[in-house]
């Protein structure tokens, strides 16, 4: 079925059971880890700027069908613009830029996984613009559920904003170079995706704020080396992350 076709159905598309009970299991075993550092970010969010705490952004999703991707809300409620953003984008908000950083916004979509809307593990959910500058690419991508994290989301983790706050144009910055190379990454995922290689994207997921080293201006962020003997710490370690950031904020503007 040509994607042009995909992306105009309305049929609920739905992931297969057994992705399903994978994600639930996975999601009750990190339950007690995620809840209060998602608690905690929604406070940090309210306290920095007005809004709401919650942004909702419109994706192509599995088999095509479109849908409603949760995140905290990283930038400001009273500005337009790009459609991408760099690091040093104007809207974004103080806590929001920490927040994007680490990722640590994504934090919501766990109710997308639980909605059966995306998988924990998968290709990264694009809007129907971009999805259209792939069309042929796009048939094998949107033929497994997006994800929350995965190889492509790894890789460009904090690298990303930088490299657009390279451009005086990031939106065409993102479709004519970044664009492609996801594209290529999300579809070799597609292709070779198994319970082992989702698990290691999981838990490299879990140490990410951990493992970025947050550059100074003009530098290319690199990531930190960690032990995979101290992954037990440091996943745990992600709990007070956004408790001590929190208490750095002082008073609310």
């Amino acid at each position: 079925m040509p994607v042009g076709e995909l992306l105009r159905e309305r049929e609920r598309a739905r992931i297969p059971l057994k992705g399903r009970v994978v994600d639930i299991a996975a999601l009750v075993v990190l339950a007690p880890l995620l809840v209060v550092p998602a608690l905690i970010v929604m406070l940090a969010v309210f306290l920095d700027s007005p809004g709401p705490v919650f942004f909702r952004a419109r994706r192509v999703g599995y088999r095509g069908r479109n849908f409603q991707m949760i995140k905290f809300r990283t930038m400001q409620t009273d500005h337009v613009g790009h459609a991408v953003a760099g690091a040093n984008d104007s809207r974004i908000t103080p806590v929001g830029g920490f927040l994007r950083k680490t990722r640590l916004d994504e934090l919501p979509q766990l109710w997308n996984v639980l909605r059966g809307e995306m998988s924990l593990v998968g290709p990264r959910p694009e809007l129907e613009e971009f999805v259209a500058l792939h069309a042929e690419e796009y048939r094998e991508i949107l033929a497994v559920p997006p994800g929350i994290t995965g190889p492509t989301q790894l890789r460009y983790a904090g690298l990303e904003p930088h490299l657009l706050s390279l451009h005086a144009d990031p939106e065409r910055f993102y479709r004519e170079q970044l664009l492609p190379d996801k594209v290529k990454l999300d579809a070799e995922y597609a292709r070779t995706r198994s319970f082992s290689a989702d698990l290691s994207v999981l838990v490299r997921t879990l140490l990410l704020p951990l493992l970025i080293r947050i550059p100074r201006e003009g530098q290319i962020p690199r990531r930190r080396r960690i032990r995979w003997g101290a992954a037990v710490a440091g996943t745990m370690a992600i709990v007070a992350v956004p408790l001590i950031f929190l208490l750095a904020l002082g008073s609310p503007r």
